[in-house]
């Protein structure tokens, strides 16, 4: 368990502390890619929208062609007693997965009857209220549903992901803005992105590049019900640029602020400020 926060994992009727071996070499998920995940978050005793959470993995399965084998209202529930195993204190990563064991059909297809669950709940502290980052621009592109299965939370996608945040950190900074293969601003590394101008919030409108995350979701909602205007639409590179303020949803930080773009300073701003505190107050509703 070296180098890995405090984790529990729910498998096949039990509860393993630590980083349970899983998976063989010849399991279908480790060689093939063939797996699914979600990340719900359990802070401050709440678990916001950990029911769509729960829901997208399911959703992400039947994607890629596995079996789902639980309900929602179960994983709910495992979710509640695998948290019960940490500290009140503790933030906690919700991170249900499906994967397939077995080959189907000849090696690359697998077989959804050998189709698995888990349900791995680690302490990943929440960034502070004020922390805020740096971005830059990725050379590399989100693929569309033609190149992979973009319509699922799968594992197979997140290399991309992870080479494009290498990059951008090799350059000093802490995070970048994904393009589509049109060259339309996609998404951050790990997160969706929002720019205000003048008062009014904009976000990439979703085109079947990037996950429409449960938390931007749930903040343009909110955004909306306070009375700011939210436009979802293609965007351009040059309009983040020349931002009043940028800022992240997802769900491992929630609402997280922009404080430099390329060599541009950003003051972390009030829609920003306002969007966090808008969630928090949902989520304690």
């Amino acid at each position: 368990m070296s180098g890995l926060s405090d984790t529990w994992t729910w498998i096949d009727g039990t509860w393993h502390e630590g980083n349970p071996p899983i998976m063989g070499p010849r399991t279908h998920a480790s060689w093939l890619g063939s797996s699914v995940f979600d990340g719900g978050r359990f802070f401050e005793g709440v678990m916001p929208d950990i029911d769509l959470h729960c829901q997208r993995v399911n959703d992400s399965a039947i994607a890629l062609g596995m079996k789902p084998t639980m309900k929602v209202g179960e994983m709910i529930e495992l979710t509640r007693e695998g948290c019960a195993r940490f500290g009140t204190d503790q933030h906690i990563y919700v991170k249900p997965m499906y994967w397939v064991e077995a080959d189907g059909h000849g090696v690359i297809t697998g077989d959804p009857e050998s189709t698995r669950f888990c349900l791995c709940l680690f302490d990943a502290p929440m960034a502070p209220k004020d922390a805020a980052m740096s971005i830059t621009l990725s050379p590399f592109r989100r693929p569309t549903m033609e190149c992979m299965p973009v319509n699922a939370k799968a594992g197979c996608l997140y290399p991309n992901n992870a080479r494009a945040m290498l990059e951008a950190k090799g350059r000093g900074f802490d995070n970048a803005v994904v393009r589509d293969m049109m060259g339309n601003v996609a998404e951050l590394t790990s997160a969706n992105v929002f720019l205000a101008k003048d008062g009014k919030v904009h976000t990439p409108a979703p085109n079947g590049t990037f996950l429409d995350g449960i938390t931007r979701q749930r903040i343009i909602q909110l955004l909306r019900s306070s009375g700011y205007e939210v436009f979802e639409r293609t965007m351009h590179y040059d309009e983040f640029l020349d931002a009043d303020e940028i800022f992240s949803t997802g769900n491992y930080s929630k609402v997280t602020p922009v404080k430099r773009i390329e060599q541009r300073d950003l003051q972390p701003g009030p829609v920003a400020a306002k969007a966090r505190e808008l969630y928090w107050d949902f989520s304690h509703a």
